[in-house]
């Protein structure tokens, strides 16, 4: 039985340090949990409650946090087999193998993918500080030298490049940026493709490795089911996790072969799958089911918004109420509820219209960049 090591992830260049741990990982030589070095408190959450030091079994390679925000982290269990399979996977979907831009903590799982699918590749991602300046891009990309090169963002980064003409122009030159860690905003999609970024939208979280769904079509060997109740996805294939290293009840790796993920879907007549929203992202208000998601999508399109989130809170007639908080667009003053209202009654039902709107600076985010629909909740249900 083989013992699950800490393993402490430095950022921009000192990411790099741990490629010989994950490595030797992949190669059988026991589990690695990432862990980031700089944060004492997270470092001691996760290497105690993950029972680093302690027996875990030997296909293992990697485990990734997950949840850890509340709670105790679960701990995604990554074998060998999964991470390899994930990684020849997306190299087959986008042309082959290449070099990788690492602007992403290696502590998250697409971070890790990243230095995954160097390893498999034989070669070295060029490393940038996960706080990004757009400013450092044009060297990174350039150091990545010739053949296919890649890069794994998030939609906020994405954004940055783009509002600098010399980074969009870099990541032009790239054979595909990889974009995950939520949906990519319809606007940030538009600025990309004018820019000549070849873009892909990425589907997929920890218990799969990271991405497993491309442009909404699944990664070859990947499965993916909707319940017909309610639609909600399951994805199966050889790039599941093992299980949790705390499991939790219920399982959503109870059935074997497959995971039962929270989240919302459809799949059209030529098979591509849209994800609609989160289960626990809902909004119940006067008896009917509201998912952001499709509120935002209808919000983002009105041109004083740059950013929003939408989410419920209570609301003593209708149970709970539909709220926007929105980044205001360079130069534009804030628009009011019933014109919004109006807006997005062009699209949908009015009942998911926003019944109240919050102006703020920045949207609150966790991880590698999702909303943090939880403080937005906490800072307005009042």
């Amino acid at each position: 039985m083989a013992i699950l090591r800490p393993l402490a992830v430095g950022t921009g260049a000192a990411a790099l340090d741990i490629l010989p741990d994950l490595e030797a990982a992949l190669g059988g030589g026991g589990a690695r949990l990432p862990v980031p070095a700089a944060d004492d408190r997270q470092r001691t959450l996760l290497t105690s409650s993950l029972r680093a030091g302690e027996p875990i079994d030997e296909t293992i390679a990697v485990v990734v946090s997950t949840s850890g925000t509340t709670g105790t982290p679960k701990g995604a269990m990554l074998s060998v087999a999964a991470l390899t399979a994930s990684a020849t996977a997306t190299h087959e979907r986008l042309g082959g193998p290449g070099r990788w831009l690492l602007a992403l903590p290696a502590y998250h799982v697409a971070g890790v993918q990243v230095l995954v699918r160097s390893v498999v590749a034989g070669s070295t991602p060029v490393a940038l500080h996960p706080s990004f300046d757009p400013a450092d891009l044009v060297a990174a990309v350039t150091a990545l030298g010739t053949g296919r090169r890649y890069a794994s963002l998030v939609s906020n980064q994405l954004s940055k490049a783009l509002g600098d003409p010399a980074a969009a122009a870099a990541l032009a030159e790239l054979d595909a940026v990889l974009i995950g860690g939520g949906p990519l905003p319809a606007d940030i999609g538009e600025r990309a493709a004018a820019a000549g970024v070849r873009v892909v939208r990425t589907y997929g979280m920890s218990e799969t490795c990271g991405g497993c769904v491309y442009d909404g079509v699944p990664l070859d060997g990947v499965r993916v089911r909707l319940q017909e109740t309610d639609g909600r996805v399951s994805l199966g294939g050889p790039v599941l996790a093992s299980g949790y290293r705390n499991p939790v009840d219920p399982d959503p790796f109870a059935e074997p072969g497959w995971f039962r993920t929270d989240d919302l879907g459809a799949v059209n007549d030529s098979g591509v799958l849209s994800i609609l929203g989160r289960i626990d992202d809902a909004v119940i208000t006067g008896g009917l089911t509201v998912l952001p998601q499709l509120v935002e999508n209808a919000l983002i399109d009105h041109p004083a918004i740059a950013e929003c989130a939408v989410f419920g809170v209570p609301d003593p007639r209708l149970g709970q109420r539909v709220v926007a908080a929105i980044v205001l667009s360079t130069g534009q003053s804030a628009p009011t509820v019933d014109e919004l209202r109006t807006h997005v009654g062009r699209t949908l039902d009015a009942t998911a219209a926003p019944r109240q709107v919050h102006v703020v600076d920045a949207l609150p985010r966790r991880g590698i960049g999702k909303v943090d629909r939880r403080t937005l909740i906490d800072r307005f249900r009042a």
